[in-house]
């Protein structure tokens, strides 16, 4: 998969440094992947939530980040909409949130 918006991680892991590591691992990942449905995400990754609007949510570092996509499994795109601590996560609406 094409991962769109790496941009948004490496802000992110800026400012907390502790997430450097496994949202690295998660990109590494999600790049090697292929996901033809919803079901493969889940299948690859069991800490994923699929939502509505083709979208996953990932639980980072044993839930202390939040990381949200929107897939298009049919151009192998994952588009990062979304990535925060736990309590910025429970502010937002899943199915609607965009990065600025």
């Amino acid at each position: 998969m094409r991962v769109i918006a790496v941009s948004t991680l490496r802000e992110f892991w800026k400012n907390h440094p502790d997430a450097l590591e496994p949202l690295s691992a998660w990109v590494a990942v999600v790049s090697k992947a292929r996901w033809s449905q919803p079901a493969d995400v889940k299948a690859q990754h069991k800490n994923a939530s699929i939502l509505k609007n083709q979208r996953a949510v990932y639980n980072i570092k044993g839930n202390d980040h939040r990381v949200i996509v929107a897939v298009a499994h049919q151009l192998d795109i994952v588009h990062i909409k979304f990535v925060g601590t736990q309590k910025q996560y429970d502010a937002v609406d899943t199915e609607t949130v965009e990065m600025e």
